[in-house]
């Protein structure tokens, strides 16, 4: 159980229900998020493995250069999505998690199966683990540099437009389109998309 009174992810301190935890609960949602969106057929794993296909569209990353350059980008998706890459990252996580209680290693087969059974077996326990675990804040940043890797790769690194409004705390805040949560880092509010972009209009509106 944290001792401490912060998340030891965002480190902003715990509200009075999340005390003992070790991560605040948009962090869990944050994580959550980030999971799903690696897992499943339309994922960000099935999508960066469908660049290793032969003739595929839009195969590899967008580089610039030379065609070493351009065959080191494609070795770099080979090694991600390989064994070794973030599937067995993630086994190793479940593995871990295993010794605090929290769930059991898959039972193997492909490497899609492997990953989609690790990201359910680690949601299915991520509830318990932001009050279990002391590493959750490691697994989190890897997490999050892995979300983002594989979004940059798939998006040519391009990032996400902006949406810019004024919370109601007066925190400016910047949330990209492809955001799967919307939480203000001033006062923790958090807002649908709807609400969120009536909020943006209206105050450009009034500027």
């Amino acid at each position: 159980m944290n001792e401490t009174a912060n998340c030891l992810i965002c480190t902003r301190e715990l509200w009075e229900d999340e005390l003992g935890r070790y991560a605040c609960k948009p962090c869990e949602r944050r994580i959550d998020d980030r999971l799903r969106a690696l897992a499943g057929p339309y994922g960000l794993y099935a999508r960066l493995c469908l660049r290793n296909e032969p003739g595929a569209p839009g195969t590899g990353p967008r580089v610039t250069g030379s065609a070493t350059a351009g065959i080191a980008g494609n070795l770099n998706i080979l090694n991600e999505t390989a064994n070794g890459g973030v599937v067995s990252v993630l086994e190793g996580w479940v593995e871990d998690w295993a010794t605090y209680g929290l769930g059991i290693r898959g039972t193997g087969g492909r490497l899609q199966h492997r990953l989609d059974q690790a990201v359910a077996t680690l949601r299915r326990n991520l509830a318990q683990a932001v009050w279990r675990h002391p590493a959750i804040d490691d697994f989190a940043g890897e997490l999050r540099d892995t979300v983002r890797r594989y979004e940059n790769v798939i998006d040519g690194g391009k990032p996400a437009p902006v949406i810019k409004a004024t919370c109601t705390c007066g925190q400016t805040m910047r949330v990209p389109v492809d955001a799967a949560i919307i939480t203000c880092r001033g006062c923790d509010t958090g807002y649908g998309w709807e609400e969120f972009r009536e909020m943006a209009v209206a105050q450009r509106s009034a500027a």
